[in-house]
């Protein structure tokens, strides 16, 4: 559930931003854990794959803040109470679903193979994306923020300093250690592959239709 905390006075961006740190450092991190690190696991594409996804995620994220705060700022209220109805929680499912889709997802021929490495940013730009609709106290504050901010333009301006806070995350540090961690036991045991592959495939849709279901 949100709960609106009004920040009061008058607000910076950097006090904007310096908020968007302050979840980066700690909700960010146990929220999206789970997903990403699931993700480079299944992967196993190395150190530098996992902080390329990580990076992609983060987009998403900052992406997803910048349009809130945007329309936020022309809608006001109705999309607090939008997000309150549980509708992240579908976006959240279906981005994990997909995610977990396309770790199995059949690669026969060459040209389908680099079709599929072309289109492999967009399941952890969708988490980053889908992600960013979690209730929490932060985000229902920069919402308020937004709201109160008059138009669509400054609201837009306040959810992409609070996305560029919020990019701040130790998922940079963590994500790309658990890549290499599955690009190590890929070379060193090869028969895992396909076990790691398909596990986490399973994990991110199981996770997926839970939160569906929630």
């Amino acid at each position: 559930m949100f709960e609106i905390v009004p920040l009061g006075g008058n607000i910076s961006f950097v006090t904007v931003w310096l908020l968007g740190v302050s979840m980066g450092l700690t909700a960010c991190t146990v929220t999206c854990l789970p997903f990403m690190g699931t993700w480079v696991l299944g992967r196993g594409g190395g150190h530098a794959q996992a902080l390329r996804d990580t990076a992609i995620f983060l987009a998403g994220r900052i992406t997803a803040y910048s349009l809130l705060g945007l329309c936020a700022g022309l809608l006001g209220r109705w999309l607090v109470n939008t997000l309150d109805s549980g509708i992240g929680q579908l976006f959240i499912g279906g981005a994990s679903i997909a995610a977990g889709v396309w770790l199995i997802w059949p690669m026969r021929r060459a040209s389908a193979c680099s079709a599929a490495r072309r289109g492999a940013g967009m399941p952890p730009f969708l988490l980053g994306f889908s992600l960013s609709l979690t209730p929490c106290a932060p985000l229902a504050s920069l919402l308020a923020l937004s709201a109160a901010s008059g138009g669509a333009l400054a609201g837009g301006g306040y959810g992409l300093a609070f996305g560029l806070g919020a990019a701040l995350t130790p998922l940079l540090l963590i994500v790309p250690l658990l890549g290499w961690f599955g690009r190590t036991l890929k070379d060193e045991r090869p028969w895992l592959t396909r076990w790691l592959r398909w596990g986490a495939a399973a994990v991110l849709v199981l996770v997926g239709l839970r939160r569906m279901i929630f």
